[in-house]
């Protein structure tokens, strides 16, 4: 079996930011602080978001190590604010975290509540990324992304399975991958002329189809998958954004997958879609977020 990425329970924290103050949470200069691997991808996905909303001056986020840093594959600098939130909480600390400082309690580790509140109840100052009618069509998206890419990547990178499930995942992938080619064929973005949500999640769901799923795919798979010219332009043009590109860390991705990775590489891994960092470079990075440490390795 290729264990891709390590299995993620049902995150257990789901509070939500409000708009109103008498609610327990409501959005407040200051208040949360972020808690983000940007080798994860849930976590990249959010500090895109914070980075096109402009919310350095008031939600601060910390980087955490892109390796989990606990036998549990937790991050050690989060058990501290689990156990404050859930006394003697059993599971590990995963990122991402979003933690609120005036309670001291985690308020939510589910990526997906946590960018649309950051959209919908901080983003008064930035863009739009969540429109008015649209959250059902990024929905959409977002289940296309997790069921017709990411999952079904995993599946036709499974070594030793049943050929036939194979060669379904991957025509699933395909189909999925036209599904958003054919949206850019007459737009910009994936939900229209304007940057929103649902080209976050594209991107990032692009980012690990070339950096870790790829790995696992035959060279003739990864070959069919180049076939979308308009898909990996647009990868190109959002990498080149100074929200997206200055959030990518390749090396600690390739050092998260080959922690965790219980699968066998196959000659896909030798056929790159993209090469991400010479777009990354035409960019200067925004302000660093404060980096929590990284490990110290024993040697020997």
């Amino acid at each position: 079996m290729s264990a891709i990425s390590p299995t993620v329970a049902v995150p257990p924290f789901r509070g939500r930011i409000g708009d109103d103050p008498r609610s327990g949470y409501y959005a407040a200069p200051h208040r949360y602080r972020l808690h983000l691997s940007p080798a994860c991808p849930r976590c990249l996905q959010i500090a895109v978001t914070h980075s096109l909303l402009g919310l350095g001056d008031v939600l601060p986020v910390t980087r955490l190590p892109a390796v989990p840093d606990t036998p549990d594959g937790g991050h050690r600098a989060l058990r501290r604010l689990y156990e404050a939130s859930a006394h003697l909480h059993p599971g590990p600390a995963l990122a991402p975290v979003l933690h609120d400082n005036w309670t001291g309690t985690v308020v939510s580790t589910h990526a997906p509540d946590i960018v649309r509140d950051l959209a919908l109840r901080f983003g008064g100052r930035g863009p739009c990324l969540l429109p008015r009618d649209t959250d059902e069509a990024f929905a959409a998206v977002e289940r296309l992304c997790e069921q017709g890419v990411d999952a079904t990547a995993q599946r036709a990178g499974l070594y030793g399975g049943d050929r036939a499930e194979r060669d379904l995942a991957l025509a699933t992938l395909l189909r999925a991958l036209d599904v958003l080619e054919l949206r850019l064929a007459s737009r910009d973005h994936v939900l229209g002329d304007e940057l929103t949500l649902a080209d976050v999640r594209v991107w990032v769901t692009l980012v690990q189809l070339d950096t870790v799923h790829r790995h696992h795919l035959d060279a003739s798979a990864v070959h069919r998958i180049t076939e979308h010219p308009r898909l990996w332009a647009y990868a190109r043009r959002l990498t080149a954004h100074p929200a997206f590109g200055p959030h990518l860390d390749l090396d600690g991705i390739a050092r998260r997958h080959h922690a965790h990775c219980r699968g066998t590489e196959a000659a896909g891994a030798a056929v790159p879609i993209m090469d991400w960092q010479a777009y990354v470079r035409r960019r200067t990075p925004g302000p660093t977020p404060e980096a929590a440490p990284e490990p110290t390795r024993r040697t020997g």
